[in-house]
C-alpha cells in the first residue's frame, strides 16, 4: 500500500510547521529521523492525520490545520493561581516551562504566565493551544500495518515508541483536558 488510509497504516513523514500567517518555524523533523506513526492510533493531533488520508508515498503538501483539531482552544480554566512556596528554588521568568505530575502520575507541562513576591500563575494549556498550524509535510514512506502493529498501536522494531525519533504531531487528543499531551519534546506534542 503507498497510499495513507484513516486507520493502521504506518506512515513516515518529513515535516515543518509554523503558526499560521508567519514564518517563523515552530518544528521540523527535516535533516533528522523521519517521523513514524501508525493512523487510527491517536499518536499525532487528528487534524494533521485527517490531512493526510489520501496522500501518497513521495507526495508533498501544505496544510492548515485549525486549533480545534491541533491543541484545541486556550482553555482559561486551565489557568491557576498558586503559592510561591510552591516553586522554592526555581528562578522564575514569565514565559518559563515546567515539568511535573500530574493525576496518575502522569507527566505535565505548565508555562509561568506572571508571578509576584507570594504567588505564581501557571497555564496548563499546551503552548500552541488556540493557534493555527501550517504543516508542510512529505511522505516518505507508506505500508499497511501488520496484525500485530494494528492491535498494539506500535511500529516493529521501532523500540516500543511510535514516534520515529521525530516529534511533531503526538498529542494525545483525549488527555488535553489533564495536561497530558503525548510523547517528546516539539511543537505536535505535548
Amino acid at each position: 500500500m503507498s497510499i495513507v488510509e484513516d486507520k493502521n497504516s504506518v506512515v513516515s513523514i518529513s515535516y515543518q510547521v509554523t503558526q499560521a500567517g508567519q514564518s517563523e518555524v515552530i518544528d521540523s523533523n527535516r535533516d533528522q529521523a523521519p517521523l513514524e506513526f501508525i493512523t487510527g492510533h491517536n499518536h499525532i493531533i487528528i487534524g494533521l492525520e485527517k490531512a493526510l488520508v489520501g496522500m501518497k508515498k513521495g507526495q508533498s503538501g501544505d496544510m492548515l490545520i485549525k486549533a480545534d483539531e491541533a491543541y484545541g482552544e486556550h482553555n482559561p480554566e486551565q489557568i491557576e493561581t498558586l503559592p510561591i512556596d510552591q516553586f522554592n528554588g526555581i528562578e522564575l521568568k514569565v514565559g518559563m516551562v515546567l515539568y511535573g505530575q500530574g493525576e496518575g502520575g502522569m507527566p505535565i507541562q505548565v508555562t509561568v504566565t506572571d508571578f509576584t513576591d507570594s504567588e505564581v500563575t501557571i497555564d496548563y494549556n499546551h503552548p500552541l493551544a488556540g493557534k493555527d498550524l501550517m504543516f508542510s509535510v512529505s511522505i516518505l514512506d507508506c505500508r499497511e500495518a501488520t496484525v500485530d502493529e494494528a492491535l498494539s498501536g506500535e511500529i516493529e522494531g521501532s523500540g516500543g515508541g511510535c514516534c520515529g525519533g521525530g516529534s511533531c504531531g503526538t498529542n494525545d487528543h483525549h488527555n488535553r483536558d489533564h495536561g497530558d499531551h503525548g510523547h517528546g519534546g516539539g511543537c505536535c506534542s505535548h
